[in-house]
C-alpha cells in the first residue's frame, strides 16, 4: 500500500500497489499543477478527507473532476465522472514521499495535442 497526503494532512489517499508507470500530462491544467498521475479504478483507491476538505475543478469536455485541498492547496486526485463499475480515478504522486516514486517510470502524456504517449 502506497500512502500519500496533502501539505496540510487534511487529504490522504492510499493506493492499492505500486504502479507500472506514472503519467506526467502536458495539457493545460495537468502542465500548471506539475502532478505525476497514478491510475485506479475507484474502488482500489483509498480517499481519507472530510466532506467539505477539497474543492473540484471541472474543465474542457467536463469529463474529470480535479480534486485539491480547501485549505492548502495540493492537488492531491481527479476522478472520473462517469458513474459506472469502471470508473477511474488518479492521484498525484508528488503527494507521496519521493522514495516511492524515484524508481518508477514517468511517461509523457501529450494531452494538448495528440493525445498519445510521447515514449
Amino acid at each position: 500500500m502506497i500512502e500519500g497526503s496533502c501539505h496540510c494532512g487534511a487529504v490522504r489517499f492510499s493506493f492499492p500497489r505500486q504502479p507500472d508507470w506514472l503519467t506526467a500530462c502536458n495539457c493545460s491544467v495537468c502542465r500548471r499543477y506539475s502532478t505525476l498521475w497514478a491510475y485506479a479504478k475507484v474502488n482500489e483507491i483509498t480517499l481519507q478527507a472530510g466532506d467539505d476538505a477539497t474543492i473540484a475543478y471541472v474543465h474542457g469536455d467536463e469529463t474529470l473532476a480535479m480534486h485539491s485541498c480547501k485549505k492548502c492547496g495540493c492537488t492531491t486526485h481527479w476522478i472520473g465522472l462517469d458513474n459506472d463499475d469502471s470508473a477511474k480515478m488518479a492521484v498525484n504522486f508528488r503527494m507521496c514521499d519521493p522514495d516511492v516514486f524515484t524508481n518508477i517510470k514517468v511517461r509523457v502524456f501529450d494531452g494538448a495535442d495528440t493525445w498519445e504517449f510521447l515514449d
